[in-house]
């Protein structure tokens, strides 16, 4: 069953207003619950196709701030099931350099599967989601709004298109975690 729910955030004297849905879960449903691997998530997929549109995003999630927290919100507002990928530990380190993530996998899998529009979390190894997107043939891939359609991972773009996918991009690009980090050590 879904429900409309309004959460109003206030930040620096703005506004902010966002309208999203909340899926009632059952008590017994654990943040846990929502870290599935690959093939738990590949076994589960159609019936949650029957139930709904379901939308795929992927990221590295490592120091949680607004941007990461708008831009989940913003995925889920395209579908009715929110599936995040997460990157691996060795994945954020081929991407990002050797003194990252600060946050290893587990933490961050649990912080992200704890937020309410996220309905499952996939932690998974490679630099990119070509085999993910391939599999599971999400409705939307979205992106957040530091890309661009020619700026994406031309590969995924292909697969997304090629079963006739929607390619979604979430607001402007409001932090990093790079940024976050320089913040408190006051840089």
């Amino acid at each position: 069953m879904v429900q409309g729910r309004t959460l109003v955030l206030l930040e620096h004297n703005n506004l902010f207003i966002f309208k999203f849905s909340i899926k009632k879960m059952s008590k017994s449903r654990g943040i846990q619950e929502k870290i599935k691997s690959f093939e738990e998530l590949l076994s589960l997929l159609p019936s949650i196709r029957e139930r709904g549109t379901i939308v795929w995003t992927n990221g590295c999630f490592d120091i949680i701030h607004k941007g990461h927290i708008r831009h989940l919100f913003e995925s889920s507002r395209f579908g009715d099931y929110l599936i995040v990928g997460l990157n691996s530990d060795s994945s954020v380190r081929a991407l990002k350099g050797p003194d990252k993530p600060k946050m290893p996998e587990e933490e961050r899998a649990e912080i992200v599967s704890a937020i309410g529009c996220v309905d499952y979390v996939l932690i998974f190894p490679e630099i990119d989601t070509t085999r993910y997107l391939s599999a599971f043939h999400p409705n939307v891939y979205a992106k957040g709004g530091e890309y661009a359609l020619d700026t994406i991972n031309q590969e995924e773009r292909r697969i997304v298109e090629s079963y006739r996918g929607r390619i979604a991009f979430t607001g402007d690009k409001v932090n990093s975690s790079t940024e976050v980090i320089e913040r408190i050590r006051g840089q």
